[in-house]
């Protein structure tokens, strides 16, 4: 078009390929966090027992997660969340992890 010439694609074209390339983004993004998640699971799988500090993430009809800044997990908070909510900042102790079905838990200290 800046040259003048014709737009080889027409609007409803451009809108498939522009859709299609987000589609395409969205899956990738969605494959990198599961990945990220997964290593996060292995790598700790040693570090049973230890202690985090905390803030809640998430309070639903399924349970209550956390995330740790460093190292940088995220997970159930499985023992202790009665009176938190989402914000609080808390300790936690790491209790689980299983890499092939995706837990990592967490009780409150």
């Amino acid at each position: 078009m800046i040259a003048g010439e014709p737009n080889p694609y027409s609007d409803d074209e451009l809108s498939t390929i522009a859709a299609n390339c987000t589609a395409k983004e969205d899956a990738e993004r969605k494959v990198e966090r599961e990945m990220s998640k997964r290593l996060a699971r292995w790598r700790c799988q040693s570090r049973i027992g230890a202690e985090f500090d905390a803030i809640v993430t998430g309070v639903t009809a399924h349970g209550t997660f956390v995330r740790v800044l460093q190292p940088h997990l995220e997970g159930l908070l499985a023992q202790g969340q009665q009176g938190i909510d989402v914000g609080d900042e808390l300790r936690v102790r790491l209790i689980r992890t299983d890499v092939h079905r995706g837990f990592i838990d967490f009780a409150r200290i």
